[in-house]
């Protein structure tokens, strides 16, 4: 009987456990259903509070905020992963069309490459909300004076983002140029470019203006070299282009040809009584920016270095009359002095030496 009781009063107390059980999951249930419709009305409340892009373009501080910081958060985790030069690790980041490009390799490369020089940051910015389509399109660029430009791009989704990349504190320039687009899988990057943008910090345009105002001053010569590195500049990203690109190309080739009637190398430096033979006046890219290189012909043994920094050094007296300018813009001036002119066959011995202008 005993035995019978405990058993009876234990199906009781399992009993109830069972109902208190039951009504505890259907309250669970009825707290999770009423908890999913709130938070499925305050999802539809949010989205119906965000007001979709209105279709135009947006540059710089005209982007929102909000929208802004999102995209240079974007910008910081590219230039990282670039200066970090490993493409494969920027999947995440990268359209499909990009990933499956075998060429990204090398770009990357070569942007890590540049990374490395200096800190870069946004030029310009530009966002773009827009009917996909196939057409081109321009971005123009009218408040920069003499570096206004335009840049050309396919819309090839509703909303894109382009930005450009320049370093400020080192003297010859490259620009990084990323164009982002959002896919239905979020924003991509969807290309990448690299090309020259200044030298001794100076643009295209800005060198075009120096140029010719050498030129005026009769620095034929120096003027030339200007002009060639602003032909250099033209075209720091692909589809990138300046209003008076052609007007720059027009004086390079003029002065190209003056210069080339002008002189007439091996050239004879008669003001110096060794009378060395200059062969040979190009541009040398250093660190500190872009410099004159001299190459001479020197009729005394590379062995006297003494004598060669001699005669070198009244090279120097004079080398304003040879070219004149030459030190107008210049930190330094290279010479190398050879004994026998170089035919591209092998390495020729030659002393080198600078001259320190400012």
């Amino acid at each position: 009987m005993i035995f019978l009781r405990y058993s009876f009063k234990t199906v009781i107390i399992v009993e109830l456990n069972q109902v208190m059980t039951l009504f505890t999951i259907k309250m669970n249930l009825k707290t999770f259903l009423a908890s999913l419709f709130f938070f499925s009305i305050a999802a539809a409340a949010l989205q119906s509070c965000h007001k979709p892009a209105i279709p135009g373009t947006y540059q710089n501080d005209q982007i929102e905020s909000k929208q802004r910081d999102d995209f240079h958060a974007l910008n910081a985790q590219l230039l990282q992963e670039l200066k970090d030069n490993k493409a494969d690790a920027m999947s995440d980041i990268m359209s499909k069309e990009m990933i499956d490009d075998h060429g990204k390799y090398r770009q990357v490369e070569l942007v890590s490459n540049r990374l490395k020089e200096g800190e870069y940051s946004v030029l310009d910015e530009f966002y773009i909300v827009a009917k996909k389509d196939t057409a081109v399109h321009k971005l123009k660029v009218t408040n920069k004076g003499v570096n206004n430009y335009e840049y050309s791009y396919a819309v090839n989704t509703p909303e894109e983002y382009i930005v450009f990349f320049v370093p400020k504190s080192i003297p010859n320039q490259y620009m990084i140029t990323a164009e982002f687009c959002k896919f239905d899988y979020g924003w991509k990057l969807s290309k990448l470019d690299l090309g020259e943008y200044a030298v001794n910090g100076k643009t295209g345009p800005e060198l075009d203006k120096l140029a010719r105002q050498r030129y005026g001053e009769h620095c034929l010569a120096v003027a030339t070299t200007i002009a060639q590195q602003a032909g250099q500049c033209l075209r720091p990203s692909g589809t990138w282009k300046y209003p008076n690109e052609q007007a720059i190309g027009d004086l390079t080739g003029n002065l190209i040809n003056e210069t080339n009637k002008k002189y007439e190398f091996p050239y004879t430096v008669q003001q110096v009584s060794t009378q060395p033979w200059i062969f040979r006046v190009f541009s040398k890219t250093t660190p500190q920016g872009v410099f004159p290189q001299i190459y001479y012909i020197s009729h005394i043994k590379l062995a006297d270095t003494n004598a060669i920094k001699a005669e070198n050094a009244k090279i120097q007296k004079v080398i304003t009359k040879i070219l004149p300018g030459v030190d107008k813009d210049n930190k330094f001036i290279y010479f190398s002095a050879f004994k026998n002119m170089p035919d591209g066959s092998g390495t020729f011995d030659h002393f080198d030496m600078i001259e320190k202008l400012r």
